[in-house]
């Protein structure tokens, strides 16, 4: 995962005062380029010693590794970005359309690129296994995440898995107490705070479900309440807020957890797959 999406990640569980710096960074990652510690210290009215702590909530020893670490991120991605303006920038009001085409293209080929780099194998591969075995999968999210949620509910309930997606949380937490062992429960949430999908979590795991997040936050609220944590890796700006910015990248994790499911019975898979399009055929003619 790149700096800045990291600091993007774990934006919410920041201090104040490091949410500052933070903030800094994401609205122009040049700063920590062109000024010393001091000055950025100054300018994010904090302390030196706070931004060598925050530096250390993202691995890095200090500030002068950030320094290393952004300058590198910051010359890769220019040059992925070639004519589109400034690093970081977000769509201008004086931006044509093809500059705005080309910028939102940028923007989510990068989100895409990300997850997949910090996706865990390991944990995608238990969801996998989770969902292949269980008596059903009921699916839940809120707003652009529910769409994901829905996304996931259609493809598997296209390939013979009992599953399940409900727009309303009432119904939602209703289905979740109506959980056993050997079911699973995904929640989806970009910043992972969303009280309704941690209510649903918490509630079909009370009861026995396997339970998933996919969060762009490893360290939310979400994440901690789920046996299984998927992670996507986007930024936000202010024309692409979470709920814009999760969506590709969210729909990419389902894509990889609907083919892992459906590998798992192959000729099942696709005899149901043949079955659903021919019916669904007869009513486009």
């Amino acid at each position: 995962m790149s700096i800045q999406s990291s600091i993007q990640s774990r934006l919410d569980q920041f201090a104040p005062s490091m949410r500052r710096v933070a903030e800094a960074i994401l609205e122009r990652p040049q700063v920590v380029l062109e000024k010393t510690i001091s000055e950025l210290a100054s300018q994010c009215e904090t302390s030196e010693t706070t931004i060598v702590r925050f530096c250390r909530t993202l691995g890095l020893t200090g500030y002068v590794q950030l320094r290393l670490e952004l300058a590198t991120e910051i010359g890769r991605e220019n040059a992925q970005r070639g004519e589109l303006g400034d690093h970081g920038a977000d769509i201008l009001a004086e931006d044509g359309l093809a500059a705005m085409a080309a910028k939102i293209a940028f923007t989510d080929t990068l989100g895409i690129e990300e997850t997949l780099a910090s996706l865990d194998i390991e944990h995608l591969e238990r969801v996998v296994d989770a969902i292949d075995t269980a008596g059903r999968s009921v699916t839940y999210g809120v707003g652009s995440s529910g769409s994901s949620a829905a996304d996931l509910q259609r493809k598997l309930f296209r390939i013979g898995r009992v599953a399940f997606t409900f727009d309303d949380p009432h119904d939602a937490v209703t289905a979740a107490a109506l959980s056993s062992p050997g079911d699973v429960a995904v929640a989806f949430s970009h910043s992972g705070a969303t009280r309704e999908a941690l209510a649903f979590l918490a509630t079909a795991g009370k009861h026995g479900a396997r339970t998933v997040a996919v969060t762009n936050s490893a360290e939310s609220a979400l994440a901690r309440a789920a046996d299984i944590v998927l992670v996507t890796s986007v930024r936000e700006t202010q024309f692409r807020s979470g709920a814009m910015a999760s969506r590709i990248a969210q729909l990419m994790i389902v894509d990889c957890i609907f083919v892992g499911v459906a590998q798992r019975r192959y000729d099942q898979t696709v005899d149901a797959l043949k079955s659903t399009y021919a019916a669904a055929q007869e009513l486009r003619s």
